[in-house]
């Protein structure tokens, strides 16, 4: 039985063995080493005890122990963001450089990027408390900011995605893309980093919100669940391959309200300042600022349930 159960599993091996070499973009032998996905994910936590000090640590922060607080946690992030991010780096260069330990390039390019990270969490910041505040001001179920903190999903996203954006300007995109598809697995909302995202953001519910790469979101913005800012086409160059670096995904200017799974798609549509876009609107056009868009002709029917 052993002989058979032994001569099964060496041909099984084979056979998965010469899969590795007839599929080599699927596989990573003799290559650079990849950062953990599960690490990261816990750095978003680390980030977020940043962030918010004393709504995630697991002891109670007073005048007295918060720098201590601080301090330890900056040491602590700054030592984790730098071991992944080279990692990452030494993935996308497809170096072998034993795992990026000190002192090689990629984790001095890592260590730079992230002391330039951390600098920027005074400034995150800032854009999160006019996130929270727009959650609260525009949803008169919240109760509190802190409510907003700890429970809504939107506001979760839009965290993930501040960190998400700088890490991506910063230089590491592939860390960037694993903190924003995490967040989409918990949330719902499909925000790519790449996307630009202003002041006073507030997206509500947030279940299948998709927000893609290219695209300019201005300031004082709402958004309901189902949105989709999209691509209406991919330009292709003579080899039939789709043009990279071209903006594919719509422009949303100040103060536009765009109501549940309204969809609006192609990277030459503007959507003006102060306009609201009724639900389940499909928009592939450019919209003149201060207007009320609204799918056209629509009918309910109601008819009873009794035959006649």
């Amino acid at each position: 039985m052993n002989q058979v159960l032994n001569s099964e599993l060496e041909k099984l091996t084979d056979a998965i063995l010469a899969s590795y070499d007839s599929e080599p973009r699927t596989r990573r032998i003799d290559d650079a080493f990849l950062p953990s996905r599960d690490r990261i994910v816990e750095l978003i936590e680390e980030i977020r005890q940043l962030l918010f000090p004393g709504f995630f640590s697991q002891k109670v922060l007073t005048r007295e122990n918060v720098k201590f607080h601080v301090g330890s946690l900056l040491e602590q992030i700054g030592t984790h963001l730098t071991d992944q991010a080279a990692h990452c780096l030494c993935s996308d260069l497809h170096r072998t450089c034993d795992g990026c330990i000190d002192p090689g390039p990629c984790h001095h390019q890592a260590a730079q990027i992230a002391r330039d990270f951390l600098a920027r969490i005074p400034s995150i910041r800032g854009r999160l408390a006019l996130d929270a505040q727009a959650a609260y001001d525009g949803d008169p179920a919240a109760k509190s900011i802190a409510e907003i903190i700890y429970c809504y999903p939107g506001f979760y996203a839009v965290t993930v995605h501040r960190i998400a954006h700088e890490l991506l300007k910063l230089g590491v995109p592939l860390m960037a893309r694993i903190m924003s598809e995490y967040a989409h697995s918990a949330t719902g909302c499909d925000i790519h980093p790449g996307a630009v995202i202003g002041e006073s953001f507030f997206i509500d519910h947030g279940t299948g919100v998709v927000i893609g790469e290219t695209s300019r979101i201005g300031n004082h913005v709402k958004i309901y669940q189902g949105v989709t800012l999209g691509a209406k086409s991919f330009p292709k160059d003579e080899r039939g391959r789709v043009i990279k670096g071209l903006q594919r995904h719509p422009t949303i200017e100040d103060s536009v309200t765009l109501y549940a799974n309204a969809t609006i798609l192609g990277g030459q549509t503007v959507i003006g300042r102060g306009v609201t876009v009724a639900g389940n609107t499909f928009i592939t056009e450019s919209i003149i600022a201060d207007s009320v868009v609204e799918p056209h002709r629509q009918e309910m029917k109601v008819r009873s349930k009794k035959k006649p």
